[in-house]
């Protein structure tokens, strides 16, 4: 009853003054707390459902974009290693071009122990290569056949020791021979008389492996050996040895051929 009596004061006195009382207050404020408790467990119960709801279809989803960027991926990696092959298929068009009726092969093996600088081709009798073919690519000399098998071919480079072509100076036409340096190559037996020059360029003479007027390379130093009736010089190859890829063998039709020299 005391309670009572006083809850009945404090609401009377509030009343008069026109003021809500502290009881009242209270009241409402233990609403609020208890009504927005309420309204967020309400809301989270509705995420977890739509969450617990939804979460097969996002998998799925998920699984389709990882599908989809390797994919993307693998057409990437296709589309670069394509760019990578253009200027490769232009340089052996090139070659083509220079040697019309020739048959195009692609590098398929090196000497594995490096004793002798020759290479593998894909290409064989089979497909009209003989051996003493001479090869190029859009560079110049590669080297010639020595021997052939139905499927294959053995290249000699001509920058192995047991290579020999005849060769000749533009400038000046002075003759040679260049002979593989197992590296590099040397040309030798030339004229005392000749001029040569660093920069000049060498392509090969008419022989029975190419036809005149191929690159060869670049004189990169002259030696005039003391007491001999010749020079030397080492010659830059013109071809990048240490990257070739495909090539073009000339059959002996072409090496017969009337040639015409740059």
């Amino acid at each position: 009853m005391i309670v009572a009596a006083l809850i009945a004061l404090v609401q009377l006195d509030a009343a008069k003054s026109g003021k809500p009382s502290i009881i009242a207050v209270a009241v409402a404020s233990t609403a609020y707390a208890f009504q927005t408790a309420a309204a967020a467990v309400s809301a989270a119960a509705r995420n977890t459902g739509a969450a617990v709801v939804s979460t097969p279809r996002l998998f799925s989803e998920n699984a389709a974009l990882r599908e989809k960027l390797q994919t993307l991926r693998g057409e990437n990696a296709r589309l670069n290693e394509a760019l990578s092959r253009a200027p490769e298929a232009r340089a052996i068009a090139r070659a083509e071009a220079a040697a019309p009726g020739g048959v195009t092969a692609t590098t398929i093996g090196y000497d594995p122990e490096d004793v002798s600088r020759q290479i593998t081709l894909d290409r064989g009798s089979r497909d009209g290569i003989a051996a003493g073919d001479g090869v190029t690519n859009a560079d110049g000399v590669v080297g010639r056949v020595t021997a052939v098998t139905p499927l294959e071919s053995t290249v000699l480079l001509v920058t192995d020791g047991a290579s020999k072509v005849p060769a000749v100076v533009q400038r000046g036409r002075w003759w040679g021979i260049a002979t593989g340096t197992n590296g590099s190559i040397r040309l030798e037996y030339v004229s005392q008389d000749a001029k040569l020059r660093v920069g000049d360029v060498v392509v090969t003479g008419s022989g029975r492996s190419f036809r005149a007027g191929l690159p060869l390379g670049t004189i990169a130093r002259v030696d005039h050996p003391e007491g001999s009736l010749y020079q030397s010089a080492l010659v830059a190859p013109a071809v990048s040895f240490g990257r070739i890829a495909r090539v073009v063998v000339a059959p002996r039709a072409l090496r017969d051929a009337p040639s015409v020299e740059p």
